[in-house]
């Protein structure tokens, strides 16, 4: 039988999560992760494999924890609901004093060289599964019709996903819980106004309509 571990995998996990949400992938050295979680090299190999096995470990940490609000807002009744609790809650959570600022899963990999290839790609397709997700849910909207019939799911996730991400880039940056709930406030204006225009291909009736009598479109003064 192997020796038993002398400390907590899962105290050391989250404290190897907040290193990686700090520093991203590359920037966190195996010293900067094994002075946070305060074991050894062999025992963090014994424990968790390499440095990438980690970092997906802290990656499944952070989906369960911090990101778990995603999950739960696509758990609201309606989409309008689903998006205001998922945004507002972001906000919340990328501002959060006792985690560090921004989101683990937008800032720890965008960019990295050759050899974390493999780790960009996870990342990439975790969020891009987010997307789907809010695609799928949108879509039931759509046919419940909670949402208009010509709303197009795909599109509203990906502005859904766009605005989550914009918010957590700004939020590394140092913007307040205020200035990120003004974009949710302006957003979910946005959200509104394209959902109850209805489809803009029809002309309203007596409006500009070249096939009714008189409504012809008036000429340009020469």
């Amino acid at each position: 039988m192997g020796r038993p571990r002398d400390f907590d995998v899962d105290q050391a996990l989250d404290r190897a999560l907040a290193v990686f949400w700090r520093k991203g992938y590359e920037g966190a050295s195996l010293s900067d992760l094994t002075g946070a979680m305060r074991i050894n090299r062999p025992s963090l190999y014994a424990a968790f494999g390499n440095k990438e096995a980690l970092f997906r470990r802290a990656l499944d940490r952070y989906a369960e924890g911090p990101a778990a609000y995603f999950r739960e807002a696509l758990g609201e009744p309606t989409a309008l609901a689903v998006v205001e609790r998922l945004w507002r809650t972001a906000v919340a959570r990328l501002t959060d004093p006792r985690s560090p600022p921004g989101c683990l899963m937008v800032q720890s990999a965008l960019a990295c060289g050759d050899e974390a290839e493999s780790v960009r790609r996870e990342v990439a397709g975790r969020r891009a599964a987010g997307v789907v997700a809010l695609r799928e849910r949108f879509s039931r909207a759509v046919a419940e019709g909670d949402l208009p019939p010509h709303a197009d799911p795909g599109a509203l996730a990906r502005y859904v996903a766009a605005v989550n991400h914009g918010m957590a880039v700004q939020a590394a940056d140092g913007a307040s819980r205020e200035e990120l709930g003004q974009i949710v406030d302006m957003a979910l204006r946005t959200w509104r106004g394209e959902l109850t225009s209805g489809a803009r291909s029809k002309p309203a009736a007596g409006r500009d309509d070249p096939s009714q009598p008189g409504l012809r479109p008036a000429r340009r003064p020469r």
